[in-house]
């Protein structure tokens, strides 16, 4: 799963197509204290990745199952005149979903991942929401929808957390590290959403 940047479209990490994320490194460890993550959740975040690399596909499976089964989710795969999913659309964000795996799990908090942060949120926002892969969908996803979304993404993990025989408490520990950083994320992708000087 850990495909050459070149080869996932529109996977821009760590370069000039991105935007720098308007919060300091300092802001950003302030964060992570009202998260109350640690330097041990990321060393148990670094472990799930060994976990979870053989299991992007099945994990991306759950998640976009979830997505297809509700109608108001779909939408945003959707053309909204013929209610038609976007086929090349969807699969172009399966693509860097499945390697947003792979980056959550490296906890690697540099700049470039906290603009690469800002940049998702960008295109779930009506800012870039289908500008990346010239897609036919709706053009912006409700803020209410992306926070609440998180809940379908962690909640399943804890099996695939387990499958390669870790102690429970370990798989625990990756899973409380995948929830802090969930909402971490979802924070930073919210800057779109909400007003100058809110934030």
């Amino acid at each position: 799963m850990d495909a050459p940047q070149t080869e996932i479209p529109g996977y821009d990490y760590g370069t000039g197509k991105v935007a720098k994320l308007p919060i300091s490194m300092a802001e950003w460890e302030e964060l992570k204290k009202s998260a109350l993550f640690s330097e041990e959740d990321a060393i148990y975040l670094r472990l799930s990745e060994d976990v979870l690399a053989e299991q992007v596909d099945d994990l991306l499976q759950v998640w976009r199952g979830v997505i297809f089964d509700h109608p108001h989710l779909r939408a945003y795969d959707e053309d909204p005149m013929t209610h038609e999913v976007d086929s090349k659309y969807a699969q172009a964000v399966a693509r860097r979903f499945g390697r947003w795996i792979i980056d959550t799990a490296r906890a690697k908090y540099d700049q470039a991942w906290l603009d690469y942060q800002y940049e998702i949120g960008l295109r779930h926002h009506r800012s870039k929401k289908n500008k990346i892969d010239k897609g036919h969908t709706l053009g912006h996803i409700r803020a209410r929808d992306l926070l609440a979304f998180c809940a379908t993404i962690v909640v399943p993990m804890k099996p695939f957390l387990a499958k390669k025989g870790h102690p429970p408490e370990v798989v625990s520990r990756m899973y409380d590290a995948w929830w802090k950083s969930m909402i971490l994320q979802a924070t930073l992708w919210m800057r779109p959403y909400i007003r100058e000087g809110d934030f």
